[in-house]
């Protein structure tokens, strides 16, 4: 049996709307629980243009999350090694950081955030 043109599109297209909702759905989530874990473990908030903060923070919170797995759950990292990553990750606040290293795996984040410049730091570039 064949179907025809037109009914193959709209079944595309639904196809498409659903998808779109679903992704809409999943970064809703994977926002809110970056805002969670950010708030959790006091890290400040991401800087940058406006368009660029959500992503910004979704990234951060999923290199950290891979970071600790990698290393401190599946690794032989302790809470003062860890917390002493933490806070390089809370110096890191420019939100393209996080995102030009979003593929990092989370045992090279320590390189990653002794890597970062002083423009991925604070508020003192006003090119963010």
């Amino acid at each position: 049996m064949q179907i025809s043109t037109d009914c193959w599109k709209a079944a595309r297209d639904a196809d498409s709307e659903s998808k779109q909702e679903w992704l809409a759905t999943k970064r809703a989530e994977e926002q809110e629980a970056a805002l969670a874990w950010a708030q959790q473990f006091a890290m400040p908030q991401v800087e940058g243009p406006e368009k660029a903060l959500a992503w910004g923070e979704r990234s951060r919170h999923q290199l950290m999350t891979a970071a600790y797995t990698a290393l401190v759950v599946e690794g032989t990292w302790d809470g003062a090694d860890w917390a002493e990553l933490e806070e390089k990750a809370r110096s890191v606040t420019r939100a393209g950081c996080w995102i030009d290293q979003r593929d990092t795996e989370g045992p090279d984040l320590l390189e990653l955030l002794d890597a970062a410049g002083e423009a991925d730091r604070g508020t003192e570039n006003p090119f963010r």
